[in-house]
């Protein structure tokens, strides 16, 4: 079954450098070649920070989705962050591309709903979507995701904001 290994801010510093040597001897699991290369460095870099202002998000933020029957890295997932003050956590996933369509985006997704639904603080999921990302569209809205509005990511453009309702 995958999981997500939270990492701390040494790892995401290594990360974002795109030390992999020093991120595997950090970690808790090996890190891959994806996850510290370019595509990744500035979601670490924003973890980095998060973790420098405030060390208890390092929990809740992205981390490595390993896959302990290949004893591989497949990915990166988390929260944005800790629930805010409405209980509200927002979802971010990425699959390396030599492991996409394996079935590793949904396992991500289902370890990051149930922990939200076992956590008191938490009372909604979030998932911003860009309209064209008809995979992340796909995976999310089954799980029961209904859209609540839009936004401008300076990164991604347009994204369609989708939220769920979970209970602990």
């Amino acid at each position: 079954m995958i999981r997500i290994v939270h990492l701390d801010a040494a790892v995401f510093r290594a990360l974002a450098d795109g030390d992999l040597a020093t991120a595997n001897r950090l970690a808790p699991v090996p890190a891959s070649e994806w996850l510290a290369g370019p595509e990744c460095r500035d979601v670490w870099r924003m973890r980095l920070g998060q973790a420098l202002d405030d060390p208890g998000s390092e929990a809740w933020t992205t981390g490595i989705v390993w896959d302990p029957v290949r004893e591989k890295a497949v990915g990166r997932a988390g929260f944005h962050g800790p629930p805010d003050a409405d209980g509200m956590v927002e979802i971010g996933y990425a699959i390396d591309p030599a492991f996409r369509r394996q079935g590793c985006a949904r396992a991500a997704l289902e370890a990051l709903l149930a922990r939200a639904r076992q956590e008191p603080a938490v009372n909604r999921v979030r998932a911003s979507i860009r309209p064209d990302n008809v995979a992340s569209s796909n995976l999310a809205l089954p799980y029961g995701f209904v859209p609540v509005g839009e936004q401008w990511d300076d990164e991604d453009g347009l994204e369609i904001v989708y939220e769920l309702a979970v209970a602990a």
